[in-house]
């Protein structure tokens, strides 16, 4: 048995945020692996053919630059090989008539393009950007904080203080607006709606969920920050900047070596054993970067946590699946507006029914007739993922169902269990092409190489990734913030002590954030 202070279970974002800044505060930390790769949904390879790297799951990083983890560390991980690359044009809209529209980092830009399009519609969008400016401090100290503790109750007076208490409940009431009565009451352009409204896919909501009007907000809001930051050579940079670090600082990385087990005593974590028997300890923490499923009913026995716990564990819901689409293109794409070949992620959708129908259908069980396809050029800006004068593209559909129960346009057989299979994998990916060639004229003769990855196929990757849901865990209200992961649980503790639960399945959610480890690092600092 080898001893350590911190045991972290799993490496994906948050995992490595959390034991960076434990290794370097002088802790023995040590973070174990199933898979043979660290990163979790960060991975960069060759998947199509020889010479294009593609990013096989996340693809873009604004959430992590804009993180505490980042303030922190970024410094040491540009030492250690991480380099960003960026525009001006972090996202845009492709509709199906060829009218596109593109968000710039420059608000005044925003703002004029945007009135050109609609009367009162610069100004309105200037009023939802100010919502977010004007309570910035409540907004990223609640997304940005440990809910459950003494700092969120004096962040909560403190506002109540500022405003007075009608002002600051009036704020929360219109955070729980929906994205679509966001975006029909402020916006008079149908063009406009459709450039905000795919976005809100990104946080694992829909169109007609509570608070996703503000988290449509914060989304333009960001991007204008910040844009839509690119590594440099592929997104496992970072990783490899991260291990340079943790090792830096005698932490250990250990692939290949799946945990089965949380070794508890008299209530308290003590260790981990692993599939081949192996028994780590841990003096001070285990850390498990995992979703509440794995933790309350498999790495946990029966008798270290109530009844209460394990059974809203089993109630835990996981959110609508993704699929990838990987397409290594000969030449850059022809869009039908040549300023759409510098935008980094493009969205191609009918608009805000279009959305909403499509998140309606898979909810439903079926395969959408026209789901809104997420279109990432990384070349744009990284011309090195690809060989000279190549280019690629990362396509992310994520309006699709887990279980499958039928085909909206009633052309694909369903399998009788429901499971996706690499028929309905290929033959669903080949409607999305057809769908993006018909805006793109030279796109099916350019394509040199494809891969799909399924809803199944990306929890064969990822076992976080339950029946394909990216986000490791519905992100609908009673699932999110206080309540995320269970209302039995508080926070990133567990009711074991020296038990810590981080990642996507924990608050703040989802997303290349890293937020969760840097809270549970500073906890243990």
């Amino acid at each position: 048995m080898k001893s350590f202070d911190c045991i972290i279970v799993g490496s994906g974002i948050n995992s490595l945020v959390c034991a960076a800044i434990l290794a370097r505060l002088g802790r023995k930390v040590c973070i174990l692996e199933r898979n043979d790769r660290l990163g979790g949904c960060i991975r960069t390879e060759q998947v199509t053919v020889p010479g294009f790297s593609h990013d096989v799951l996340s693809a873009v990083h604004p959430l992590f630059v804009t993180s505490p983890g980042y303030a922190e560390l970024g410094d040491a991980l540009h030492d250690s090989g991480l380099e960003y690359t960026n525009n001006d044009s972090p996202t845009g809209v492709l509709l199906p008539d060829g009218r596109s529209l593109i968000l710039t980092t420059s608000r005044e830009d925003n703002m004029k393009t945007f009135e050109s399009l609609a009367t009162g519609d610069g100004e309105a969008y200037q009023r939802s950007m100010a919502l977010i400016d004007d309570n910035a401090g409540l907004i990223f100290g609640l997304l940005g904080g440990e809910l459950w503790g003494l700092a969120t109750a004096k962040l909560l007076l403190s506002e109540v203080w500022r405003k007075n208490l009608h002002a600051t409940a009036s704020f929360f009431g219109e955070a729980m607006q929906t994205c679509r009565s966001w975006l029909e009451d402020s916006f008079q352009s149908d063009l406009l709606r459709a450039l905000l409204a795919p976005w809100i896919l990104h946080t694992g909501l829909g169109t007609e969920s509570s608070f996703s009007g503000l988290m449509g907000r914060l989304i333009p809001y960001t991007l204008e920050q910040v844009g839509n930051p690119v590594v440099k050579g592929g997104s496992y940079q970072l990783v490899a900047a991260f291990e340079k670090i943790i090792e830096a600082y005698g932490g250990e990385l250990r692939r290949n070596t799946d945990v089965t087990r949380i070794m508890t005593k008299d209530g308290r974590a003590v260790g981990v054993e692993t599939a081949d028997g192996s028994r780590y300890l841990a003096s001070r923490a285990v850390i498990c970067n995992v979703t509440p499923t794995q933790l309350y009913q498999g790495l946990l026995g029966p008798t270290d946590v109530n009844e209460k716990v394990l059974q809203q564990s089993r109630s835990y819901r996981y959110g609508r699946g993704d699929m990838q689409i990987h397409l290594a293109l000969d030449e850059p794409p022809q869009w039908p507006a040549p300023e759409l070949q510098k935008v980094i992620m493009i969205h191609l959708t009918a608009g805000l029914d279009a959305v909403s129908k499509a998140v309606n259908e898979a909810d439903r069980g079926l395969l959408p007739e026209s789901a809104t396809i997420v279109v990432a050029q990384p070349t744009t800006v990284d011309p090195s993922r690809a060989p000279d004068g190549k280019w690629i593209l990362w396509l992310q559909l994520q309006e699709l169902p887990r279980i499958l129960k039928g085909d909206q346009r009633g052309e694909i057989a369903i399998p009788a269990d429901g499971q996706w299979n690499e028929t309905v994998r290929e033959l669903y990916a080949d409607r999305i092409v057809e769908r993006l060639a018909e805006q793109v004229p030279n796109l099916e003769r350019s394509i040199v190489g494809r891969r799909v990855f399924s809803p199944a196929d990306l929890e064969t990757i990822n076992v976080n990734l339950v029946g394909g849901d990216p986000y490791s865990g519905e992100c609908s209200i009673d699932q999110f913030m206080f309540w995320r992961p269970l209302r039995a649980t508080r926070g990133h503790r567990t009711p074991v002590r020296n038990l810590y639960h981080i990642g996507a399945s924990t608050h703040p959610g989802p997303g290349l954030g890293g937020v969760s480890g840097y809270l549970v690092a500073r906890a243990l600092s």
